[in-house]
């Protein structure tokens, strides 16, 4: 099966359709690229299929903050325009105005 484009792009806010969790996306793989090991420990009923976008996320719940890898499926939009916490965030982007989470610009050589 081939990869599907991403649905969700960098930037952007995002909830865990089942955890209770949301993040920023900072990185984004066309299909599944982490270990067979971490693939295999998600128990086969919720295991997502690996030929979905994955995203890194800058993730926080109530009580830390993270990075998380989650297959496409299992995020939903988060509209609730609440600023994250995570402190990896300022490290990437920064927030504007109008609440939206903007990439530093890259400097190259």
């Amino acid at each position: 099966m081939k990869a599907s484009s991403a649905k969700f792009a960098l930037g952007q806010v995002v909830r865990h359709r089942v955890f209770d969790f949301r993040g920023l996306i900072f990185d984004v793989d066309p299909e599944f690229d982490n270990t067979e090991d971490w693939w295999l420990s998600i128990p086969e009923e919720v295991r997502p299929h690996k030929d979905q976008p994955f995203y890194h996320l800058f993730a926080e719940n109530a009580e830390t903050e993270y990075i998380a890898y989650v297959s496409e499926q299992n995020l939903l939009p988060d509209h609730s325009d609440e600023p994250l916490r995570n402190p990896m965030i300022a490290e990437m982007f920064t927030r504007d105005k109008n609440g939206s989470y903007k990439a530093h610009p890259i400097l190259a050589n």
